[in-house]
């Protein structure tokens, strides 16, 4: 306990709040398993008894019972000692749930039995070791706050104070004044070695290039006090993500935060971010930890070298360099308690939600500033809820954060900006809006070459498609088609494979692997230093939005949602200083877009009559009001037009449908309504404070996304050896790898698919004899939820009805 203790003393270090009160928190720290010294503990180590109470429930149970000689000690109210005792007995990852009446105190004070007075001695060690500590300056509502916060506080210092690594057992020979000394000493070194020792911002610039109008704009923009909301809304392509990093280190240096955590909302879109990062992270902080932190980040090269080069080296003592500690690195739940954190928005999103460890998740964002890319992404209702919940936790606790986005409706902005008591009533775009703050919406001219207006036509047929891209790429032109469907993009390379196009294909239901080595390849043609690209041609779903840094000369795009099509079109005539206008083989940026007429709607099958399966990914209502004001404006106007399209389609003052598509909309009403309600059902209630209003539940029993339910296929090939995954080199064996690595090509042999487009398929039983081979190092939640699907060489059948090629991916056809 003395242990901890010492480890909290380090981490609280660099917090911004009284003496007293981090004298307070480092004690109660030290106490959070004051239950071990129990009877029913010490039976459990002696002889594997059976014990009725958890010692840390014990914990707060025996805080409750000296609550008398601990006001004596710390003050406060008893409310706000109670609140925060429930807080650090819940340093497990859930909160107590021990009934708090009196015959069932009663009942807990007998299993502690002689372990009592043992207890009130360390009490008083404590008060002799923290004479200081106090709790006056909080009221209940700041205490609420705190519970939220605290155990997770109590957990990373628990975990590396308990780690023997650094605090190795020793003999009893030491007074405990003596003791605590040596351990503070050794708190220092393990803290730094586990990447939690802190960082300093750094001033000066972050970049050597010119900055732009809108990064410039952030470098002059007065900053509020106390904790601030920023809403970047600006094209895609003129550098926001820059100008979140400048706002960011501004923040940082008036004491804002004390690192930085940049939420994305895929995988792929952390990844590409994470490759950008390590350099300006460098000139944005001394010596920071840097982690990623998604479900897949050990399969990110460059972070498992970051890792393996930080495990030799640690943190520098010249102060300079970026590394990543392996204990950081070897939990999500971890990441978000470096420095610095790129990851997915759901990483941030898990700390509202009530699971286990969510407040170690939100002890690590606290202190930093909060980068949410993409927000518009997020406005799905469900996500929507979870992520205001998010920015008012992150504000209650002092926390900072910078929006950013290219297409976010009026609607949302005004939710989001309502987190930190902001309004704004600017229809301007581009606009800079700080909650409570100045709204910036007057930019400088950029003097760099522009592409202009993007004129918009409909094409009404496939077909119409096909010879368009063939005859672009046979003058030479970079082409894209951006389908809504996985199997509408199949079916559209098939088409053009059959004109003698060499059409690529990029999509989501690829193993990892192929899709990584794809969108490499991808980059290499069409990305900023892309070479080869004439009469390039590829056909990819939604995945091209974001997360790829691409540009094409000519695009074809399935109608979509208006954002969705603004996005698309930011991969069209991108990099402009690059390859201007007179480079290109094509004389003006246009974007076709496969569509029904909006203007001859006879039935409730209007979109399905042009597309297929694409057809049913977005809401009809926004398909059709996205069609009607986009045919209507007859091109896409960056920056002035794009705030008009947007809100014709999600504004308050929306076109009427037409009558045949009214029940859609009452459908749309509802489903979204039911997912709000699902999402405030799902949240912690932040108001009634951890203990209430905590849960400890299992991930999967609260999910940060909601949408229809996959199944993780992972895909594997037949040697003579038995199953390997898909992504080993052919002729390696898999008895030659350690558990890790072969860990890992299973995790890049995979595929998720939507479960019900998989019912009725008759999938490889897993009780095969080499299948169960294959899982037999594996855990058993990961045989619960990951379904071995050997791919044979000859045709890539796994079963009828499912297929896998490298070129083509994973294709369903049920008979």
């Amino acid at each position: 306990m003395l242990d901890v203790a010492a480890v909290a003393e380090q981490l609280i270090i660099e917090s911004p709040w009284p003496f007293e009160l981090k004298q307070a928190f480092i004690a109660l720290a030290g106490l959070h398993d004051l239950g071990k010294f129990s009877e029913t503990f010490r039976g459990v180590l002696r002889e594997g008894a059976y014990q009725p109470f958890t010692h840390w429930e014990l914990t707060e149970i025996l805080l409750l019972t000296e609550d008398d000689w601990l006001a004596d000690w710390l003050g406060g109210t008893e409310e706000v000692r109670e609140v925060l005792y429930a807080a650090v007995a819940g340093h497990h990852g859930r909160p107590p749930q021990t009934n708090l009446q009196r015959r069932e105190r009663r009942k807990c004070l007998r299993a502690v039995g002689e372990g009592h007075e043992a207890a009130q001695r360390l009490l008083e060690l404590f008060k002799q070791l923290w004479p200081e500590a106090s709790l006056d300056s909080l009221d209940e509502e700041a205490a609420i706050s705190f519970s939220w916060w605290l155990p997770g506080f109590c957990t990373a210092a628990d975990w590396i104070g308990s780690n023997t690594t650094w605090f190795s057992p020793k003999a009893l020979e030491l007074e405990p004044e003596a003791y605590l000394e040596e351990a503070r000493v050794i708190a220092q070194k393990a803290v730094k070695e586990a990447g939690l020792s802190g960082t300093m911002a750094r001033e000066g610039a972050l970049f050597d290039f010119a900055l732009r109008p809108l990064q410039e704009a952030c470098v002059s923009l007065a900053l509020p006090k106390g904790p601030t909301l920023v809403v970047l809304e600006a094209e895609t392509g003129v550098g926001k993500t820059e100008a979140a990093l400048i706002l960011a280190q501004r923040m940082i240096l008036a004491g804002k935060g004390r690192g930085l955590f940049f939420a994305l909302p895929t995988m792929a879109t952390a990844d590409a971010m994470f490759g950008r990062a390590k350099q300006v992270m460098e000139r944005m902080f001394t010596n920071p930890s840097l982690t990623l932190a998604h479900g897949r980040a050990g399969l990110s090269v460059p972070f498992r070298d970051l890792v393996n080069e930080g495990s030799r080296t640690g943190k520098s003592d010249d102060q300079s360099g970026v590394t990543s500690a392996e204990w950081l690195a070897s939990d999500n739940r971890r990441a978000l308690l470096a420095d610095v954190g790129i990851g997915t928005i759901d990483q941030a999103l898990l700390s509202v939600l009530p699971v286990r460890f969510q407040t170690l998740r939100h002890y690590g964002l606290a202190s930093k500033i909060l980068v949410v890319d993409e927000v518009h992404e997020m406005g799905e209702p469900y996500i929507a809820e979870e992520l205001v919940a998010l920015l008012r936790m992150h504000r209650a606790m002092g926390g900072s954060a910078i929006l950013l986005t290219a297409t976010l409706p009026l609607k949302l902005r005004a939710r989001l900006l309502e987190t930190y008591g902001g309004i704004s009533e600017s229809h301007a775009y581009p606009a800079i809006t700080i909650a409570g703050g100045e709204t910036v919406t007057q930019f400088d001219d950029d003097a760099r070459p522009q592409k202009g207006p993007v004129l918009v036509e409909r094409l009404s047929t496939m077909d119409e498609a096909v010879h368009y891209i063939a005859q672009s790429a046979a003058d030479g032109a970079a082409c894209v088609w951006v389908r809504n469907a996985v199997d509408d993009a199949i079916a559209a390379v098939d088409a053009l494979r059959a004109k003698g196009v060499q059409a690529h294909l990029l999509h989501a239901r690829f193993a990892l692997c192929d899709r990584k080595k794809l969108e490499q390849d991808v980059l290499n043609r069409v990305g900023r230093n892309g070479t080869d690209r004439k009469g390039f041609v590829l056909v990819s779903t939604q995945i091209v939005e974001a997360s790829l840094d691409l540009d094409f000369d000519v695009m074809v795009s399935d109608l979509a949602p208006i954002g969705s099509l603004i996005q698309r079109v930011g991969r069209l005539w991108r990099h402009m200083d690059v390859r201007p206008a007179t480079q290109r083989p094509v004389p003006s940026p246009i974007l076709k877009v496969l569509s029904p007429d909006p203007a001859d709607v006879q039935d409730d099958r209007w979109l399905q009559k042009v597309l297929e399966r694409g057809a049913w990914v977005y809401s009809l209502p926004d398909m059709w009001r996205t069609a009607s004001a986009l045919f209507k404006a007859g091109e896409i106007k960056t920056p002035d037009g794009l705030r008009p399209l947007i809100e014709a389609v999600h504004g308050d003052e929306v076109e009427s449908l037409p009558s045949v598509l009214e029940s859609a909309e009452a459908e749309g009403y509802g489903k979204a309504m039911a997912a709000r309600q699902r999402a405030l059902q799902n949240l912690a209630t932040i108001e009634y404070g951890y203990r209430k209003g905590g849960c400890g539940a299992d991930d999967t029993t609260y999910p940060t996304r909601f949408g229809d339910e996959t199944r993780i296929l992972a895909l594997a090939r037949q040697t003579d050896h038995g199953l390997v995954p898909w992504a080993q080199a052919e002729g390696g064996l898999s008895d030659e790898l350690s558990r890790s690595e072969l860990a890992a090509l299973w995790a890049l042999s995979e595929v998720s698919v939507r479960s019900k487009r998989l019912v009725g398929l008759d999938l490889p039983d897993q009780d095969r004899a080499d299948i169960h081979e294959a899982q037999k190092d594996w855990p058993q939640w990961k045989k619960n939820v990951v379904t071995i699907c050997p791919v044979p060489e000859i045709d890539g059948t796994i079963c009828q009805g499912l297929c896998y090629r490298n070129d083509i991916g994973l294709t369903i056809c049920h008979s």
